[in-house]
């Protein structure tokens, strides 16, 4: 099953404790290259996020992020240190003994005073392991999307493969009626010089001819090619740079086809195999 590398997922969960979002995005990639965006609070389980990743992926350029909205109950909560605060108090009140005043401290003063006031430390344990949590749910969506592209590329493969096998029986169709012309072209010629020739010499050149123009080899590597291909297709594993080594090895028969090619018939097919295999390349860039 083939999976493309060009894929995007988004998962949102709300909880008690505030909201989480975790976005990832990929495009192709000759390796795997991980970016992550975290909060500080969770940059404890980068390492988890990685390795998860890593585990479920072998090649793209990945992104993924995570935002987290904490609830007012949790961003809310605020401590005051008592015993800071009854010590500034005493401390007041000795001070207005001192000098005759009887003015209590305004509450506010005292709060303001460094250390009083303070924020509840929240555990970030919790909090990390609903991230992760939420963080295997996007994998599986991700994976699915991504899955899903691979399947319409395998179909595309799959069309472009029958096209190339049309092409492959079209050229062996039209191969002896092209070498045929050519002895007709080649005798015509000797003829108009109106001297006396060699028949011997005459076929031995044509079979010379036939040689050079001879592409069954080509085909049957492109049908050899073409059974690769519908064979990798079926594989339940990365195959994009077998896929990729593959193409290159397609684009090379297809050239050699329209380099020996010797007649009209023959270079308009090679040069349609030629787009039908660059179509195959494009999509293949993007599978994993």
């Amino acid at each position: 099953m083939l999976k493309s590398m060009t894929a995007y997922s988004r998962q949102e969960v709300v909880t008690d404790a505030g909201s989480f979002v975790w976005e990832m995005r990929s495009v192709n990639h000759r390796y795997l290259d991980i970016s992550l965006r975290l909060p500080e609070d969770f940059r404890a389980i980068e390492a988890q996020v990685r390795e998860k990743l890593t585990r479920k992926l072998s090649r793209g350029k990945v992104e993924a992020s995570l935002r987290f909205r904490p609830s007012g109950a949790i961003a809310g909560q605020i401590t005051v240190n008592e015993v800071l605060a009854q010590q500034l108090i005493d401390a007041a009140l000795a001070v207005q003994k001192l000098t005759g005043t009887e003015n209590s401290p305004p509450a506010m003063e005292v709060l303001r005073w460094p250390g009083v006031v303070g924020q509840a430390e929240t555990d970030h344990g919790p909090l990390q392991q609903q991230a992760m949590s939420l963080l295997e749910t996007l994998i599986e969506d991700y994976l699915a999307t991504r899955g899903r592209e691979g399947d319409k590329t395998a179909e595309m493969l799959k069309e472009r493969c029958d096209e190339i096998e049309k092409i492959v029986a079209r050229v062996r169709l039209l191969r002896p009626q092209a070498l045929e012309r050519q002895r007709k072209k080649l005798i015509g010629r000797i003829e108009s010089l109106e001297v006396e020739h060699d028949n011997s010499r005459l076929e031995q050149e044509l079979v010379f001819v036939a040689q050079k123009l001879d592409v069954d080899e080509e085909l049957d590597r492109l049908t050899a090619h073409l059974s690769e291909l519908r064979d990798i297709l079926q594989r339940d594993e990365p195959v994009g740079r077998r896929l990729d080594f593959l193409v290159q090895e397609f684009n090379r028969e297809a050239n050699t086809l329209g380099s020996k090619s010797a007649d009209s018939d023959t270079t308009s097919l090679a040069v349609d195999l030629k787009v039908l295999i660059e179509q195959m390349r494009e999509q293949i860039q993007n599978i994993e």
